[in-house]
């Protein structure tokens, strides 16, 4: 059995949990996630506990296990703590602001890019260079991270652009002089 799908997750007070059909509900203070499990796992709620099960070990059905009990306990840390991604912009001029609740990076194009928030995620600029993306939905949280990232990637020779908080951009040698 899997690992990761046979732990079980501990739901904290102040979260209910509802499984009606195929869709789970997860309440908590930060608000409320619904997800519809695949009918070849089965989740149970009791004791304060979810548990995720399989039928049968077949490659497919493992790989739901681990994936759906992953998915559910990031449901259940969401509506409790949520969720948190930061980008740093490195580079001369490249900065963010926040024009109402869109974002507008200023990042060596000719123009300003402005991006709207997605659904659920809040977006905010510390210091000009810092942008946090904040949210219940690991799944929608990391997408919007990346969407800001996609604008400027780092690039390889001199490390400009933007990046995860912690990313390490391994630089490129330039050019040398032949002998």
């Amino acid at each position: 059995m899997s690992r990761i799908g046979k732990a079980p997750i501990a739901i904290p007070s102040g979260v209910d949990v509802n499984l009606s059909g195929r869709v789970l509900n997860v309440k908590g203070p930060k608000g409320t996630l619904a997800w519809e499990l695949h009918e070849d796992v089965r989740v149970s709620v009791a004791d304060g506990e979810i548990v995720v099960t399989r039928p049968n070990d077949q490659p497919s059905v493992r790989a739901l296990h681990g994936l759906t009990r992953s998915c559910v306990a990031n449901m259940v840390e969401g509506v409790t703590s949520g969720f948190r991604k930061t980008l740093e912009l490195q580079g001369t001029g490249y900065r963010a602001s926040m024009q109402g609740t869109n974002l507008v990076l200023t990042v060596g194009y000719s123009h300003p890019v402005e991006m709207q928030p997605l659904p659920g995620v809040q977006i905010t600029v510390e210091n000009n260079t810092q942008v946090h993306v904040d949210g219940i939905d690991k799944q929608v949280v990391g997408q919007q991270a990346a969407l800001i990232r996609r604008v400027r990637p780092p690039e390889p020779y001199h490390g400009k652009g933007i990046r995860y908080r912690g990313e390490v951009v391994k630089l490129k040698a330039g050019k040398t002089k032949g002998r």
